[in-house]
């Protein structure tokens, strides 16, 4: 597996940086000021560095050095959206392919620490088509692509991951639904019944209430005069009994 470690970017960059040379033309005061930022940055002062090429800038803005030297330092400090826009300001003031091959490089190193890794291996495959030798463009550019097959993997297990528990909520659901109708049909089977057994019931109620033999008016009629005879003779009955006497002692 490609490793690509920290001190691998400091090689490069403090490379980079040696490898600029101050033009004869510029201002003597914008030279010792990059010069003074180079001792600094050496000595891992890299917020001294940045503040002397930062003014290196303000007085000489066409200053290569003083521009490239500026993303370097924005980019050990970790400040790598500075660093990026830094190297493209950059990229004006250049005047070769390898000048152009190495900025295009540091954007790409800026870029992947930024964890913009489709971003940064645009700008490897740029500064290998400026500088196809390379060793160190060619280098990272593998390890950007190790890094995206990686994340992508990643992200496709994660994909199957939520795929997968997605399915197993949804078997879960499911199987509640499944249970829940199985209730409702449980208790519509019980509902229907217990309406057929009180239908049933009703019927025999209808059923035997119909019969009942039914008498008609004259016969109902000719019961009721018999009872009121019979009432009749029971207090004839009575009457007789209340009027004999009643033997208490025996007769001597």
């Amino acid at each position: 597996m490609i490793l690509l470690k920290e001190k691998f970017y400091f090689l490069l960059i403090t490379a980079f940086i040696s490898s600029i040379f101050i033009n004869e033309g510029l201002a003597q005061s914008t030279r010792g000021l990059v010069n003074d930022g180079v001792d600094k940055y050496k000595s891992e002062k890299f917020a001294d560095a940045e503040v002397n090429f930062r003014k290196g800038t303000e007085k000489t803005p066409e200053s290569l050095e003083a521009v490239f030297n500026l993303g370097d330092a924005y980019y050990k400090q970790q400040k790598y959206d500075e660093a990026i826009k830094t190297f493209n300001s950059a990229l004006a003031n250049t005047k070769t392919d390898k000048e152009r091959a190495k900025i295009h490089y540091n954007i790409g190193n800026s870029l992947l620490k930024s964890q913009k890794i489709k971003e940064s291996i645009e700008e490897y495959k740029q500064s290998l088509k400026l500088n196809p030798d390379d060793p160190e463009a060619k280098y990272n550019l593998s390890y950007a692509l190790n890094m995206l097959n990686n994340q992508n993997k990643n992200q496709q297990n994660k994909d199957q991951n939520n795929k997968d528990q997605n399915k197993d909520k949804n078997q879960d659901q499911n199987k509640d639904q499944q249970k829940q109708d199985q209730n409702k049909d449980q208790q519509k089977q019980d509902q229907q019944k217990q309406d057929q057994k009180n239908q049933e019931a009703q019927q025999d109620n209808t059923k035997q209430q119909q019969e009942q033999p039914k008498i008609s008016k004259e016969e109902a009629q000719r019961i009721l005069n018999a009872l009121k005879n019979n009432e009749k003779e029971l207090q004839k009955e009575l009457r007789r009994i209340k009027g004999k006497r009643v033997t208490t002692e025996k007769d001597w």
